[in-house]
């Protein structure tokens, strides 16, 4: 038998979300939808991210 929790439930490890890197080495204050979105709102010397929130070590 199959509960609902179960099918409902991902892996943390796989929930990337997607941010900028400012110059002054701390993400900005707020997520993106899309990597165009970050990209768009990123300035000169920004880095567009991709991190998991669980371990963010993986900047």
């Amino acid at each position: 038998m199959t509960t609902t929790a179960q099918t409902d439930w991902t892996d943390p490890r796989e929930e990337i979300e997607i941010g900028v890197l400012m110059a002054n080495g701390r993400l900005a204050p707020r997520a993106f939808a899309t990597l165009a979105e970050a990209e768009a709102w990123a300035i000169e010397g920004e880095q567009v991210v991709e991190y998991n929130r669980i371990c963010s070590c993986d900047i």
